[in-house]
This record gives structure tokens, C-alpha cells and sequence, in this order.
């Protein structure tokens, strides 16, 4: 799995004749998922996600997490973080996991995060066209990859 996080004063996401489904401050997550990853790839991103301390303290320093200043996260499915690079200048998306196995895993890590921040994570729609929108923070961008637990 493979996760761009921002920090966010706000940010939405529109669907396709849907809802738009928003936050204020907290995180915005861009989530790819490989062909091979399983439930033990979302239970360590969702507690890695969760406790990791990029919000500002009364001091200025990175040193809060969403959880400790009650924010909000919103997740939105993108496979195109899977993508190989290697032949050409035509990105392979061969490495994302088919929607039949990233669904369920998808589902399983907006779960997994609700239940470690404490709320309701809103999402993106699996496979839609979709409008994402934020106000960085810092602004503060960090990569994760279950594959390589740093």
C-alpha cells in the first residue's frame, strides 16, 4: 500500500452525480494499492497514519498527531500511485491490485483509520472520476509504503 498524506486546513472531494463529502483541518489521504498487499498493510498504515505527529504544538513544532487534535481525515482511492515507470514515458498500472481484491482492502483500511482517529472517515467513490480539493498546511506532504516500513 502506498499513501500520500497532507495536511490539510481543509479539503473535498466530489463525485460524479454524488455528494461532495468534505473536512476541515485534518488529513488527506491518496491511497494506492498494490497486487499483493492484505489487512496487515492497512493495520499498519492506519496506526502509522493515525499517531504520526505532523500538526503544530503551542511551541510551533511538528509534534501532534490528528488523533491528539481531534482532526479529520478524508481517504481517496487512487491506483495511479501504483504506477511503473520504467519502460517509456506510458505509465503501467500493473502493479495495482485488481478492484476485486483492493475493494475490500480499501474498505477495511477507512475502517481501520476511523477506528484509530476516533470518527467517521469520509471517502472517495472505488474506480468514480472524482474532483479533489485542499488547502495544504505547511504545507506538510509525507509518503508512506507498506513495503518499505520506514
Amino acid at each position: 500500500m502506498r499513501a500520500v498524506i497532507q495536511r490539510v486546513s481543509e479539503a473535498s472531494v466530489a463525485v460524479e452525480d454524488g455528494p461532495q463529502r468534505s473536512i476541515g483541518p485534518g488529513l488527506l489521504i491518496l491511497l494506492g494499492i498494490a497486487d499483493g498487499d492484505d489487512e496487515q498493510d492497512g493495520a499498519w498504515m492506519a496506526r502509522k497514519i493515525a499517531a504520526m505527529r505532523i500538526f503544530q504544538d503551542d511551541n510551533g513544532r511538528m509534534n501532534r498527531s490528528v488523533r491528539e487534535i481531534g482532526g479529520e481525515a478524508l481517504v481517496v482511492s487512487q491506483f495511479t500511485l501504483m504506477a511503473s515507470t520504467r519502460k517509456g514515458n506510458r505509465p503501467s498500472f500493473d502493479p495495482a491490485a485488481s478492484p476485486e481484491q483492493a475493494v475490500p482492502l480499501y474498505e477495511d483500511f477507512v475502517s481501520r483509520l476511523a477506528s484509530e482517529i476516533g470518527r467517521p472517515v469520509p471517502t472517495g467513490e472505488f474506480a468514480a472520476a472524482m474532483e479533489v480539493r485542499l488547502l495544504n498546511s505547511g504545507p506538510v506532504t509525507i509518503v508512506l509504503d507498506s513495503r518499505a516500513r520506514e
